[in-house]
């Protein structure tokens, strides 16, 4: 399930664990991606069910990056790697520069 994913995270760098999650009340089956470059605080949940035939179909996918406030709803894995791959890098720029600022305030407060 989301090979493309996966091959993405992998050729740029980053780490995943994937973890299964049963909810009791929902026909649903969840997928929880953790990825990160350093630290696993990115998330990828994965809803997901049966066809008549066997074969998985991918309900819902919710994109939550490191401070996000609201997640991102996809419904296929082509719009999740296109959102990635525009703004994955953007993010990861924008988390360096506030690392940055802080260091910055800290040593300007000793």
């Amino acid at each position: 399930m989301l090979n493309r994913t996966k091959q993405f995270l992998r050729s740029n760098g980053y780490y995943y664990k994937k973890t299964y999650i049963r909810p009791l009340f929902t026909p649903d089956n969840v997928y929880v991606f953790r990825f990160g470059k350093k630290h696993l605080n990115n998330r990828l949940i994965v809803r997901y069910g049966h066809k008549w035939t066997g074969r998985q179909k991918i309900n819902e996918i919710d994109l939550r990056l490191h401070k996000q406030n609201h997640p991102r709803i996809f419904n296929d894995e082509n719009g999740l790697l296109i959102y990635l791959e525009s703004h994955l890098k953007e993010h990861e720029q924008k988390l360096a520069a506030i690392k940055a600022k802080e260091l910055e305030n800290k040593s300007a407060s000793k």
